[in-house]
Parts: C-alpha cells; sequence; structure tokens
C-alpha cells in the first residue's frame, strides 16, 4: 500500500499494484484496474516513486529489471 493525499488533504492509501495509469490533468488522476480514479495532491513522479520503494519493500521490483539493465551505480 502507498500513502497518497486527496484534494481535500485526507491521506488515502492505495494497493500499488492495481494502479493501472497515472496522469496529471494538472491533478495527479490514478486510475486503478478495478475502474476507480482518485485524484491526488502528490505529482505522478512522486507516486511512481511511492510505487517503486514499496514493490522493493515486497521484492517484486526486482524481477522487472531487465536481464543487463542496473538500477543504479554498480559497485
Amino acid at each position: 500500500m502507498i500513502a497518497v493525499t486527496r484534494l481535500n488533504g485526507s491521506t488515502l492509501h492505495i494497493n500499488a499494484l492495481l494502479i493501472e495509469t497515472i496522469e496529471e490533468t494538472p491533478d495527479t488522476l490514478l486510475t486503478l484496474t478495478t475502474g476507480k480514479k482518485w485524484l491526488v495532491k502528490e505529482s505522478a513522479a512522486e507516486v511512481i516513486s511511492s510505487m517503486q520503494h514499496y514493490l522493493r519493500s515486497i521484492g517484486v521490483h526486482a524481477a522487472t529489471i531487465k536481464s543487463g539493465q542496473t538500477e543504479g551505480p554498480s559497485t
């Protein structure tokens, strides 16, 4: 789950795995695979960053990296 802020200032927790699209219209519109839509204060980049952090925390993000592709500087 990721936390986002609705336009009225309340916090909403959304299952990041259900987010299908993210649009800036100029508010950020999240469309879920269920068809539900939410307008949030965070930018698309912030939502994507939160999603990536969540996916890393559950071990899913590593499974999405293509062979030979690096995520950051190598050590």
